[in-house]
């Protein structure tokens, strides 16, 4: 028994020392982004965006072709759109799964 409490307040007082904050994935996942649509093909769910950058994929400033994750999603959106837009990789393709119009 002598031998458990040292090890146990060293424990507690180690552990702290090694955490490191974590963001939680639904934070990660919501995090909005902007951009400007280039390119809208409603037929095959496209959306092309210049973004700026996409922290929760870890992705600089570029321009690049999204899926929608609904067909519904790119209803109203024209070419030139100033948008907010949530970004996923869904099965190695990135997804836009919200997308919203700036004023």
């Amino acid at each position: 028994m002598k031998t458990w409490i040292p090890l146990l307040a060293a424990l507690a007082v180690a552990t702290p020392l090694y955490a490191q904050p974590v963001t939680p994935p639904v934070a990660q996942a919501s995090a909005m982004s902007e951009g400007v649509v280039r390119k809208i093909d409603v037929a095959n769910g496209k959306i092309t965006l210049r973004h700026g950058p996409l922290a929760n994929l870890d992705m600089p400033p570029m321009t690049m072709v999204f899926t929608a994750a609904q067909a519904g999603l790119l209803e109203g959106l024209k070419v030139g759109d100033r948008v907010r837009f949530v970004a996923e990789m869904n099965s190695g393709v990135y997804t836009v799964t919200r997308i919203e119009r700036l004023p």
